[in-house]
């Protein structure tokens, strides 16, 4: 009879690995756990699939005040190309001719303050005009306004040209007070998105009202296609970092080009006052590598647009390769 028991104690520990629990609490080993933790170091992690990129601190966010001064001067840092042109134009044209500008006024009242004075002149010039200075402060105007002009209408024509065909084409659509994204190359995937409480985009590292549970995925250096509606009231699509604002209208698509952005993430807001939540619905932009991208639309259900065309390629050298042999065969 105790052979008999102790048969059945055997034929239980194997046919359920772990059933059987030594003194310390720890489960004796077994041969089939061993094969599967085997198998499982043998099965290394997919490469290209899709987790969520962290955020670089100071990187397509706002840059508080009393961290860096002259960040209250100037623009974020640009991202895009159009960004870095409108960017340097900023900080290298329309700042200086603005700061000297300022300065030569100032200097103009303080010595008018001080040279016509009721004290230092009792009594009154009596000039009535001078054709010199008359001739000087309409040219030298007129010359900075074409020096500003120039770069301005570069600048301008930049932010209008047509996406290539190859462009990516994303459709953001607001509502309140969230935004959708749909991806009509890749099989209409739709994205809806949602601001994270404060806690939780601490938790993430990331900035409060900013992060989202779902972002705006795109590939890194490719070219954008950003269509933009809205579902309810006119709202905003605005990312400063990549120098990206568009009107989101009921009724109506406007479509606008991003030049292919590096990787990271990239923060923005709805820019047009919405209703009661306008403040609650940021925008985050996530730039990921092509192959990440592509598993990224894959977890999503969706396809890339060259595996749509590839496949009756395949189906059709399949046909003919059965042709052949059946050809062959008789």
């Amino acid at each position: 009879m105790k052979l008999v028991w102790l048969a059945v104690v055997a034929m239980f520990a194997v046919a359920v690995p772990g059933a059987l629990v030594a003194q310390d609490g720890i489960a004796p080993e077994s041969p089939v756990g061993e094969v599967a933790e085997e198998v499982t170091q043998a099965v290394p992690e997919q490469e290209g699939a899709y987790s969520p990129m962290a955020p670089t601190d100071g990187v397509g966010m706002p840059t508080a005040p009393q961290d860096d001064m002259l960040a209250s001067m100037t623009f974020q840092e640009q991202y895009s190309e159009t960004g870095q042109y409108a960017l340097w134009m900023h900080d290298y044209i329309l700042l200086p001719v603005i700061t000297l500008i300022s300065l030569f006024v100032l200097g103009l009242l303080i010595y008018v303050i001080v040279r016509y004075n009721k004290r230092a002149n009792p009594v009154p010039s009596k000039t009535t005009h001078n054709t010199m200075i008359e001739v000087v402060w309409t040219i030298i105007p007129a010359l900075i306004l074409v020096v500003i002009a120039v770069p301005s209408i570069t600048l301008l024509a930049a932010q209008y040209e047509t996406p290539p065909e190859d462009a990516v084409t994303i459709k953001a659509t607001g509502y309140q007070w969230y935004w959708t994204y749909t991806y009509p190359d890749h099989g209409e995937i739709e994205i809806v998105s949602n601001m994270l409480s404060n806690d939780d985009a601490i938790a993430n590292g990331e900035p409060a009202l900013l992060a989202v549970d779902n972002r705006m995925v795109v590939p890194a250096d490719t070219p954008l296609r950003i269509q933009t509606t809205a579902a309810d009231v006119i709202h905003a699509f605005s990312v400063p970092s990549l120098w990206f604002k568009q009107d989101a209208i009921p009724g109506r698509l406007n479509e606008k080009m991003i030049e292919g952005i590096p990787e990271g993430v990239y923060y923005g807001q709805c820019s047009e006052l919405c209703g009661a939540k306008h403040g609650y619905m940021p925008i985050a932009v996530e730039a990921l590598p092509p192959e990440k991208f592509a598993a990224w639309v894959a977890e999503q259900g969706g396809e890339m647009p060259g595996a749509a065309e590839a496949a009756p390629a395949a189906e059709g050298e399949e046909v003919e390769a059965e042709a052949t042999e059946v050809a062959l065969a008789e």
